[in-house]
């Protein structure tokens, strides 16, 4: 089993996460140009919080964002950011937002975060399972 690791001083880790972010009642906002300034901001928000955006894409109601990150990372405190800045841009950018969202509310208070790997939990769980040699039990 290979994985693709970064390094810092004192530990090897691999650290990955999908977070999905939902428009504030699922209205269907996000148009082409939206989405592409969602990304070019979600980037310099990642930038400030030395996260590493892997991939990221949108459709009219949510974004998919799949991001790598420190294990010394606070993943809330970049998620609170994300959702303020660009909320704030976007508002500000497209007013037309407004006529289907109102108090200054663009996101759902709500995300999905959810901890990925570079293989399956089947394939993990196969090998850890495969260390014993079966003296130590």
């Amino acid at each position: 089993m290979r994985y693709t690791l970064e390094k810092s001083c004192h530990s090897v880790y691999g650290l990955y996460y999908h977070l999905v972010l939902v428009v504030k009642y699922r209205r269907k906002v996000l148009s082409f140009e939206i989405i592409e300034r969602l990304k070019d901001i979600i980037h310099s928000v990642a930038i400030d919080f030395d996260v590493k955006i892997i991939e990221q894409e949108g459709d009219k109601d949510h974004m998919h964002i799949l991001f790598s990150c420190k294990p010394t990372f606070t993943v809330t405190k970049f998620i609170n950011s994300l959702k303020g800045v660009t909320s704030r841009l976007i508002q500000k950018e497209f007013p037309e937002v407004h006529e289907k969202l109102w108090k200054g509310h663009f996101w759902s208070p709500s995300y999905c975060l959810l901890t990925t790997g570079q293989v399956s939990l089947d394939v993990l769980k196969t090998y850890i399972e495969d260390q014993s040699d079966g003296k130590n039990i």
